[in-house]
Formats: structure tokens, C-alpha cells, sequence
């Protein structure tokens, strides 16, 4: 559980999130915890963790300590029972801390928790999502292929019903966050070729299991404290029992997952975007030149100016977004809008923070390379800037009739 205090409501330093006064108690709460968490624990490591590739694993246990891990998982599966908005807000502080980080914390939440809280049935739940909520665990989620890039309903990994009963998996995904350290994965298979999209199951997979292999870890441009890799099916049983939902579900609950995941992504992104921007302020406001700081020369106000807008905008987008979910109402179109704004804001933040920096922004002694680096994977994972352009059109269409 959190573990939050009453004297935590106050927000420290000189940045504040607009609006965060009108959020509830507990939301101000969380964002402090989380903000504390990041200056002291994620921080201070995030270039060694990107220099090193190296897995951060003391401090996800420690996430999953404060229960960073499990946010919208109910109490009674050992979750913290927050809401999305709760997740949104500690995602971003997370990700300002260390992106790599971040996304860990997006997958197990988002992808792998969150089609299993749910689908999943009651003994599934208690298997697959109570060990997974305290950090000594992580899951991960298996939908991307070598051949099949956008297009998720071209699924060629089969799932086959065994002779001696449940499924042999066969196949290769690809792209696989958390996909080393992970010991827990939901799977998109073939089960009716002919069916096409239609049949597509989603299947629970142990890690490590018989027929399952991976793939080389992939040397990533950034968010590099995250390992990425293939996971090879070859002949992999999978018990009957681990079927998760209906036969024919599986694109179903793929695209439900993704529409959620994807505000974790604009909430990754939020945080390596407001990392660009603060990173950007402080050297302004110390470097100088002609005779004063250079944040008093008007082309670095026009750049921050504009870099505080997008980050503003691209927040109040991902907050309407979780705020949708939690009241139960459509949010597909406005995940997609979050997710679009977020990652552009945080490819354009970034790069701007490097141009004020200028030569101190492309040595890897200040962060701001870093962070331009990290944005550039968000907005290509969970469905490219593209997808969302098509995805955001097609709902806008829908509700004009046409």
C-alpha cells in the first residue's frame, strides 16, 4: 500500500502541476510520494541504469512496496484500488524520474495486470495478478510479431489444440518489454485461421516454461534500463485452463488493453516531457550570456513557452482520458488523443531542451540527450502516431454519423 501521510499533500519545489489543487486529497497525496520517490531513488541512477542497460530491480521492488506496481488492481487481489487518473499522475512522476522506469511500471499495470483483472477468472486472478502487485514479480504482454507490425489482427503465432489436452504455441512476438525479468505473459495466438481477427485467443504463458525461448536483448536508441526481446514459441503447452476469456476474444481484449495502456504511454511521455522542460529552466535561468542569464532573452522564452504549453495541453488530455475510464464512458478516441499529444510534446520538449542547452545538451554529462532520446520510442510503441491519427479520424467519424 501506499503508506502516504497527511503531510505529504503539500507540493514541493518550484514546479507545480496546474490544476493538481483541484484534484482529491489522495491524488495530491500520491503525486507527492511519487515525486519524492523519483528525486530520490530513480533520479540520481536513471544515466547509469541508460548507460549500463542495466534493469532497475531494486527500485521496482521498491515501487511495488509503495504499490506503484498494481494501482488499479482491487485490494482483495493485494492492488492498491486507486483509480486511472491515481496511475496517470504516478506514472508521469515516475517517467520524469527515469523513463526506463516508467515503462516497466506501464506494462505491468496497463498490459499485463490489466486484461487479466479483467478476463481473468477468479482462479487465474489469484495465480497471475496477486503475485505480480508487490514488485517481486513483473508481467509482460506478447501481441507484436516480426511481419505483422500495425497491423495486430495479422497474427501468425498458432495456438493448437494438444492431443493430450490444452494448446501448443508456435510462433515468434517481438518488441517484448519487460520481456527478460518477466515470469508471467499474456499471449495473442491464432486458434481460427479462417475467422481471421475474429480468431484470435489470448492465453495466460508461464515464465519459464517448456518450448518457450528468447530472443537476443535488443540494443534500444533509449529507454534502455527496460530490456526488449522476441520470445520463440516452439511447441510451447499451455494448460487448457489458461485461456484467457472466450475462444476468439483475443483481438478484443488486445485492442480494450491497448486503448488503457495507452494512457499510461501518454503518461510516460507527460514525464520525459516535463524532464525536458525543467532540465531546460534550471540551466537557463544559471547559464549566462551578453551579461545575463540567457532565460531572459526572448528566443529561450518563446521556447519554453512553448514547450509549457504542449506539456499543459497533453496533460489535461491524458487526465480527461483517465477520468473517462474511471466513470465508465467511452475513451478510446481521447486515449489515442492523449497518447498523440503526450509523445509529440515530449519529441518536441526534448529537442528543444538540447537547442537551449546547446552543446551541454548533446554530452551525455546533463540529461537532456537522454530524454530525447526516450520520447522518440513513445510515439511508436502502443500503436504509432499514425495509428492514432487513424484511430482518433475513425471515432470522429463515427459520432458525426458517418
Amino acid at each position: 500500500m501506499l503508506g502516504i501521510s497527511r503531510s505529504l499533500i503539500q507540493i514541493c519545489g518550484r514546479r507545480s502541476i496546474a490544476s493538481l489543487a483541484s484534484l482529491s486529497e489522495t491524488h495530491q497525496m500520491l503525486q507527492k510520494t511519487c515525486r519524492d520517490f523519483a528525486e530520490a531513488e530513480l533520479k540520481p541512477i536513471a544515466g547509469k541504469i541508460d548507460q549500463g542497460h542495466l534493469y532497475p530491480k531494486e527500485q521496482v521492488k521498491k515501487m511495488g512496496e509503495l504499490g506503484l506496481l498494481a494501482m488499479a488492481v482491487p485490494e482483495s487481489l493485494g492492488g492498491t484500488g486507486l483509480d486511472y487518473l491515481a496511475y496517470a499522475i504516478a506514472m508521469e512522476e515516475i517517467s520524469r524520474g527515469c523513463a526506463s522506469t516508467g515503462v516497466i511500471m506501464s506494462v505491468n499495470n496497463s498490459l499485463y495486470l490489466g486484461p487479466l483483472e479483467k478476463f481473468g477468472n477468479d482462479k487465474q486472478k489469484e495465480k497471475y495478478i496477486t503475485p505480480f502487485a508487490n514488485g517481486d514479480r513483473v508481467g509482460c504482454f506478447a501481441l507484436s510479431e516480426p511481419g505483422n507490425g500495425s497491423d495486430a489482427g495479422a497474427a501468425s503465432t498458432t495456438a493448437k489444440t494438444s492431443g493430450s489436452g490444452g494448446y501448443l504455441l508456435n510462433g515468434t512476438k517481438c518488441w517484448i518489454t519487460n520481456g527478460y525479468e518477466a515470469e508471467g505473459i499474456v499471449v495473442f495466438a491464432t486458434t481460427d485461421k479462417a475467422k481471421k481477427h475474429k480468431g484470435i485467443s489470448a492465453f495466460i504463458v508461464d515464465k519459464p516454461t517448456p518450448g518457450l525461448s528468447l530472443g537476443k536483448k535488443e540494443d534500444k536508441l533509449g529507454i534502455r534500463g527496460s530490456s526488449t526481446c522476441s520470445l520463440i514459441f516452439e511447441d510451447c503447452k499451455v494448460p487448457e485452463e489458461n485461456l484467457l476469456g472466450e475462444p476468439g476474444m483475443g483481438f478484443k481484449i488486445a485492442m480494450m488493453t491497448l486503448d488503457a495502456g495507452r494512457i499510461g504511454i501518454a503518461s510516460q511521455a507527460l514525464g520525459i516531457a516535463q524532464a525536458s522542460l525543467d532540465c531546460a529552466v534550471e540551466y537557463a535561468t544559471k547559464r549566462t550570456a551578453f551579461g545575463n542569464a540567457i532565460a531572459k532573452l526572448q528566443a529561450i522564452q518563446m521556447k519554453l513557452a512553448d514547450m509549457a504549453m504542449r506539456v499543459e495541453a497533453s496533460r489535461l488530455l491524458t487526465w480527461r482520458a483517465a477520468y473517462l475510464k474511471d466513470n465508465g464512458k467511452p475513451y478510446t478516441k481521447e486515449a489515442a488523443m492523449a497518447k498523440l499529444s503526450a509523445s509529440e510534446a515530449a519529441t518536441f520538449c526534448s529537442h528543444q531542451a538540447i537547442q537551449i542547452l546547446g552543446g551541454m545538451g548533446y554530452v551525455t554529462d546533463m540529461p537532456a540527450e537522454r530524454h530525447y532520446r526516450d520520447a522518440r520510442i513513445t510515439e511508436i510503441y502502443e500503436g504509432t502516431s499514425e495509428i492514432q491519427r487513424l484511430v482518433i479520424a475513425g471515432n470522429l467519424l463515427k459520432e458525426y454519423n458517418l
